[in-house]
């Protein structure tokens, strides 16, 4: 995983392969029991894609390569593994860990490597809605390593550039299995876009970063269905207006509950940068307002920023760009 594609675009971007057009979103479901494990291209033939991102120690954006199929091996972002499951993960799980043939572990910067099946969204499924669901566990997460679960949307029409980016934090998850999900809603904005769904780390220094990933599923959730699975986020975060903005835009948001909420705007490193609401509030719309600030009152760059929506079942983000 040593040859290099470099990115053009910084931020956590995957660069992708070109979509298929005229195909609605597939449900996607995956146990790992029928993947051949001694197979290098097992993961590979089932769709699976790895892309790294390169950055300083202090966050700053270097470059990145691929899109590649994933590998099945122990050197670099993905493996097939046994008996880590327990009675409803069966003998194999998927292992997603840090590209250690980066060299970039060795000079101390910070490799982020990302494993992810990919879709393109087309105006059918405008208006639908798609859960995220996966099994995990903790693997060998050591030292200043990070991980993740996610759903991205990249529009090929802005060069890739990343408009959803919707999370679960892995990196404090137990050593027993438990379960998760994310949900996105597919609006207008999104007709054209790739959609990707995965996980991926963050390492450095060759420290550990495996966590262990079983019962994979994509499907559209359906409110007329009595499934198992929880209902989606119950909460809507719409694209901030206006998007470019200076100096000022609105971001309205709805919740279908009341319930505690999070509104913060962070940067492309993930650090926070403002807090525009915290607290309890009552279901229906709501809107805040960011002023290109931080929280201290200072002026922020020009760039890309993210505006996120926690609340207690989820979050949701949008991407937004301050021009100046």
């Amino acid at each position: 995983m040593q040859n290099r594609v470099t990115a053009v675009i910084a931020g956590a971007v995957l660069i992708c392969l070109a979509p298929l057009a005229g195909h609605a979103l597939t449900p996607y479901g995956q146990d790992f029991e029928g993947l051949f494990q001694p197979d290098f291209d097992a993961l590979a033939n089932d769709g699976w894609l790895v892309f790294g991102n390169i950055y300083t120690p202090e966050g700053g954006y270097l470059y990145g390569y691929g899109p590649y199929p994933a590998p099945n091996h122990a050197l670099a972002f993905s493996a097939i593994v046994a008996g880590e499951g327990g009675p409803d993960q069966g003998a194999q799980q998927l292992v997603v860990f840090s590209d250690y043939e980066s060299p970039e572990h060795g000079i101390g910067n910070l490799v982020e490597a990302n494993v992810f099946q990919e879709q393109t969204i087309v105006p059918e499924d405008v208006g639908t809605t798609w859960i995220f669901r996966f099994q995990h566990k903790m693997g060998n997460l050591e030292g200043g390593s990070t991980a993740a679960a996610f759903i991205k949307t990249l529009d090929p029409g802005a060069g890739y550039a990343l408009t959803n980016f919707l999370t679960v934090d892995m990196t404090d998850i137990p050593v027993t299995w438990g379960g998760n999900y994310l949900v996105i809603e597919i609006d207008e904005s999104l007709d054209g876009q790739i959609l990707q769904f995965g996980f991926m780390n963050t390492a450095s220094n060759y420290e550990g970063s495996g966590i262990y990933y079983d019962n994979v599923a994509f499907y559209q959730y359906d409110p007329t269905a009595v499934p198992a699975d929880p209902a989606p986020l119950g909460a809507a975060l719409r694209q901030n207006y206006p998007n470019p903005f200076n100096p000022t835009t609105r971001i309205e948001f709805a919740l279908d509950q009341p319930g505690s909420v999070d509104v913060a705007v962070f940067d492309v490193t993930g650090r926070r940068v403002a807090t525009l609401r915290r607290g309890d509030l009552a279901a229906g719309e709501h809107s805040v307002t960011w002023n290109g600030q931080t929280d201290d009152g200072k002026p922020v760059a020009a760039g890309q920023y993210w505006c996120v929506l926690q609340t207690p079942a989820g979050r949701a983000s949008r991407g937004m760009t301050l021009v100046k």
